[in-house]
C-alpha cells in the first residue's frame, strides 16, 4: 500500500451502490467447484506453535479505516497450509469480547478503536494534542496470552514508522509473558527503519519485505521444523488466502490483486517496499471474493493496490467483468488511490457496476503546472474528463474524493487552500492526506531540511499529526479553517 499516511480519523461517508440484479448463493456454486470457491483450511497440526500479534497503536489520532495487517495474516496461512499451529491475537480489536458490542458492518466496516489517553513522547511534550494507546487495554492482552498454548515462535508486524513506540510497548509486554520465546519483527516499520528497528524495538529479528519466500527458513531457524514448501512464493496465484478466519469477527476483507508501481512519486516509499510488479490473475481474486462472501458473509471489500488500474485491459477490467457477470452483491472500497490517468468512460461504468461504493483519487495537488518534482501521475485535462466520466457513470459526490497532500516542504497553505477549492468546483469531495516524511523516498532530504525536527535521528518526529515540514508545526486554526472551507 502507499505508506504515507491518510490519516482520515472520523471520515463519516455515505455510500450508494450501483443498480444491479444478484444471483443468490445456489447460482454462484453452480459457476465453481465446492473446492475452488471454500478452499480446505488446514487445523493447527502436529508443529510448532505460531504467534501472530498486530501491535497498539500510539497516536495523536488512529481510526480503522479498512486497515488490517494483510502481509502478517498472509504469512499465517502459509504457515497454517504447512502443518504449523497459528494463534493470532489483534491489539486492535475492536470487536474484543470485552469491549462494548458494535455492529461491523457500520461505515462499511469501518470505525473507531478503543483508546486509552497516554502521556506524550519524549520530545513533543509541547504538541497541544492528546497522545493515546489505541487498542485493547494492557490487562485484555495478557488474558489473551495466557489463554493460548506456550507458542515456538512469535510473528510481531508493523506499519507505520512513527508508530514503533506501541511496537515496543506490545514486545515488552509479550517478554513478561513469555520470556525465553523469540520474536521476530516485520511490517512496514521494520523495511524503512531496519537499523532503528534492530535496535530499539526488542525483537530478536527484524525482517525487511515481503517475506513469503523466507518464512519457512525463519521458522527452521527458530524451532527446527523444516517442511517441503508447498506453494511458490514468486507466483502469487499459488498463496492461500491470508488467513483473516482467525478472526472471530471480519467486518471487511483486503484483496491484493497485485504488487509494485509502475510510478515514481517523490513522497511514496512504495518502489522501494516492492521494487517488482506482480499480479494474480483475476480468476483467483474472483474465487477469493466469493469464498469470504459465501463462507463468512463479508459485504466489503478494499483494494489494497498501489496501482489497481495499471494494466487495466488485461487486469483489472477482466475482474470488474467478471464480477458483473457473477451479480456479487458485495461493495468494494479504494482507500489506496487510483491512478486517475487510468479511468476512462469505460472504466468508469464498468466500476460502477461491479459495485464499487468508495473511489479515491490519488490527486495530491491541483498545482499541475508545477508538480514535475512531486509525480508526473496526472494534468489538470486528465483530472477533469476522469471525475466526469466517474459522475456520469453514476457515482455520487459524496462516493468520490481526491486526495490533497498538506504539510510537504515549502507548501504554503495557501496552494493546499486552492487545491480543496477546484476539488470542490469540479464537483468532489477534497479529502485531506496528510503528509508523513518517509526514508528512502526521493522528497526525505527536503522534508529533512525543511523540518524543526531531527527527522534522522528518530522516526517520532516524521508523525503527520505534528506537520513536521510546516514552519510552526500543527495549528488548531488552520485545520479549522481547512475544515471549514471543505465543508462550505
Amino acid at each position: 500500500m502507499q505508506v504515507y499516511s491518510r490519516k482520515r480519523g472520523g471520515e463519516n461517508e455515505k455510500t450508494i451502490a450501483g443498480p444491479r440484479a444478484f444471483a443468490t448463493p445456489k447460482e454462484l456454486v453452480k459457476t465453481l467447484s465446492r473446492q475452488d470457491i471454500f478452499p480446505p483450511v488446514n487445523e493447527p497440526a502436529n508443529g510448532p506453535r505460531i504467534l501472530l500479534v498486530n501491535p497498539w497503536i500510539h497516536d495523536f489520532a488512529a481510526y480503522d479505516v479498512w486497515a488490517a495487517p494483510l502481509g502478517l495474516l498472509a504469512l499465517g496461512a502459509v504457515l497454517r497450509l504447512h502443518g504449523l499451529s497459528v494463534f493470532y491475537i489483534n491489539c486492535l480489536n475492536r470487536f474484543h469480547p470485552r469491549a462494548p458490542r458494535t455492529d461491523p458492518t457500520l461505515r462499511n466496516g469501518r470505525g473507531p478503536y478503543l483508546k486509552t489517553r497516554i502521556p506524550n513522547p519524549k520530545g513533543l511534550e509541547d504538541i497541544p494534542r492528546a497522545y493515546s494507546r489505541y487498542g485493547i487495554p494492557p490487562e485484555w492482552f495478557r488474558e489473551n496470552l495466557q489463554s493460548v498454548p506456550r507458542p515456538d515462535l512469535i510473528l510481531v508486524t508493523s506499519l507505520m514508522t512513527y508508530w514503533y513506540p506501541g511496537v515496543q510497548e506490545t514486545i515488552r509486554e509479550l517478554r513478561s509473558v513469555f520470556p525465553s520465546v523469540p520474536i521476530v519483527l516485520g511490517g512496514i516499520y521494520a523495511s524503512l527503519c531496519r537499523e532503528h528497528a534492530e535496535a530499539c524495538s526488542g525483537a530478536d529479528r527484524v525482517v525487511t519485505g515481503p517475506s513469503e519466500h523466507r518464512i519457512l527458513d525463519i521458522v527452521s531457524e527458530f524451532t527446527g521444523f523444516s517442511p517441503s514448501p508447498a506453494l511458490d512464493p514468486e507466483n502469487l496465484d499459488s498463496l492461500p488466502y491470508p488467513a483473516l478466519d482467525l478472526q472471530k469477527t471480519i467486518p471487511y476483507v483486503p484483496l491484493l490483486t497485485s504488487r509494485g508501481c509502475p510510478f515514481s512519486c517523490a513522497y511514496c516509499a512504495s518502489a522501494f517496499l516492492s521494487p517488482r510488479r506482480q499480479r494474480r490473475s483475476p480468476e483467483k481474486i474472483l474465487d477469493e471474493i466469493i469464498f469470504w462472501n459465501q463462507r463468512h458473509g463479508v459485504s466489503d471489500f478494499v483494494f489494497y493496490d498501489d496501482a489497481l488500474l495499471v494494466d487495466w485491459e488485461t487486469h483489472a477490467s477482466v475482474l470488474f467483468e467478471k464480477i458483473i457477470n457473477h451479480r456479487i452483491k458485495v461493495r468494494f472500497h479504494t482507500p489506496n488511490a487510483l491512478h486517475i490517468r487510468n479511468i476512462s468512460p469505460a472504466a468508469a461504468k464498468q466500476m460502477f457496476r461491479a459495485g464499487v461504493h468508495t473511489l479515491r483519487l490519488g490527486l495530491e495537488t491541483t498545482n499541475f503546472h508545477d508538480r514535475k518534482n512531486l509525480d508526473t501521475k496526472v494534468t489538470e485535462a486528465e483530472f477533469k474528463r476522469a471525475v466526469s466520466w466517474l459522475l456520469e457513470a453514476g457515482f455520487q459526490k459524496h462516493q468520490v474524493g481526491a486526495y490533497l497532500l498538506m504539510g510537504l516542504p515549502y507548501q504554503p497553505i495557501s496552494s493546499v487552500e486552492a487545491s480543496i477549492r477546484v476539488v470542490k468546483k469540479i464537483g468532489i469531495t477534497p479529502i485531506l492526506a496528510h503528509y508523513t516524511p518517509i526514508p528512502h523516498t526521493r522528497i526525505w532530504p527536503q522534508a529533512v531540511a525543511a523540518s524543526r525536527y531531527d527527522l534522522a535521528s528518530d522516526p517520532i518526529f516524521t508523525n503527520n499529526a505534528l506537520w513536521p515540514c510546516r514552519p510552526g508545526g500543527f495549528s488548531w486554526r488552520t485545520m479549522t479553517d481547512l475544515k471549514r472551507l471543505i465543508s462550505e
